[in-house]
């Protein structure tokens, strides 16, 4: 039995950049052995074993045949004689088929370390268009690695394409393409996503709608924003702002929400923006009303982080200096201490705390002056 280091963990070892988990190949060995060795089996597909003290994850080395259309049409196949370049031969991209032995020799089947010094996102061969993730995750992994000069391949361009034509993106499910997406908007560089789906002309296929809209001007706004902001649901929701019509922003955010089923929180940020932005942009600081109106329908008084991340997202819209003056006028009215008339029932309440907010913060302006304006 022999272990592999292999996939990403060499990759950015090479690259020097940080390893944040490790993924091993074994070759030579079988379920029982695996099991007798103390490994816990947690693969459903093919045999994935963690290892005992660390808990990274052991496969068994492994060929797969392509079956029927999409991303789940194969059938794997381990056993004692499979070999690691065979194992190695089904993974995407050159880069990330490399090993590294137990010695720490890298081994190298496919051409991945001239790729790396060439600073080239390749595939292996023509396997690749079985997978139709594969032209999602080249895609991140070039939004991802663009700042190190990194480009896609033409031939691997030329077959990303193909796939589009021979309809093999249409089995994208919806999770998956999520998935990647999530993903690129971690990136410094997130609209390389976009554009490289773009230059392989297979943009349409898998977000229809972005073919028309993700416009060089909202692509440039979105690495704008990811250059200022680490918050990835506040990065969607202000490509969200850039991309969507305003006319009909609520009502594509809810298709496009519902189309590729993204988490809540990504459609609350998006949403919240779209609500707040006019109020924020209204406040002015020579009239508090429009700062206690703003304070109010965002409902900052009860849902604190969520206010202080859409004037946030606000902000990165406007690129002004609003977000400070507005973030300690806000945190003013969250620390009064207001008391409520025990007699008030119903809408009574919201308008005799509104009355008390606005003077006390109408006399905190007149005799604070600077503190608003500075």
């Amino acid at each position: 039995m022999k272990k592999y280091l292999v996939g990403g963990a060499v990759r950015d070892k090479l690259l020097g950049r940080p390893v944040h988990e490790r993924d091993w190949v074994v070759v030579g060995s079988s379920p029982e052995e695996m099991i007798a060795q103390g490994f816990t089996p947690v693969g459903k597909a093919f045999p994935v074993f963690l290892h005992p003290k660390t808990k990274e994850e052991y496969a068994l080395a492994r060929t797969e045949r392509k079956t029927a259309p999409g991303y789940h049409g194969f059938t794997f196949h381990t056993a004692k004689n499979v070999t690691l370049k065979e194992d190695l031969a089904r993974r995407d991209l050159t880069i990330n088929a490399l090993a590294e032995n137990e010695d720490g020799q890298i081994i190298d089947y496919y051409g991945g370390l001239d790729d790396l010094q060439h600073k080239r996102l390749r595939h292996i061969t023509p396997a690749f268009s079985e997978d139709p993730v594969r032209v999602l995750r080249v895609a991140r992994f070039a939004a991802r690695y663009t700042t190190l000069g990194f480009e896609v391949a033409p031939e691997t361009l030329i077959l990303m394409h193909q796939m589009g034509l021979e309809k093999e993106l249409s089995y994208l499910v919806a999770e998956r393409v999520w998935a990647e997406w999530e993903k690129a908007l971690t990136e410094a560089t997130p609209s390389v996503f976009f554009r490289i789906l773009q230059k392989a002309n297979v943009l349409e296929f898998i977000f229809p709608t972005f073919e028309i809209l993700a416009t060089e001007i909202v692509l440039e706004k979105l690495d704008i924003v990811a250059a200022k902001e680490q918050d990835i649901t506040l990065r969607f929701a202000v490509f969200m702002h850039h991309l969507l019509p305003p006319k009909t922003f609520m009502t594509d955010l809810h298709q496009l929400i519902k189309r590729y089923k993204i988490p809540n929180p990504y459609y609350d940020a998006a949403l919240g923006l779209h609500q707040a932005l006019p109020y924020y942009l209204k406040a002015d600081f020579n009239d508090v009303n429009t700062i206690l109106e703003c304070y109010e329908a965002i409902d900052a008084h009860r849902r604190h982080a969520r206010a202080r991340v859409l004037l946030k997202g606000c902000a990165l819209v406007e690129n002004d200096a609003k977000l400070k003056r507005l973030q300690t006028a806000f945190q003013y009215l969250q620390d009064l201490k207001l008391t409520i008339p025990k007699e008030l029932k119903g809408p009574a309440i919201a308008t005799d705390l509104h009355q008390k907010r606005l003077i006390a913060l109408q006399t905190h302006f007149y005799t604070h002056r600077s503190w608003f304006l500075e």
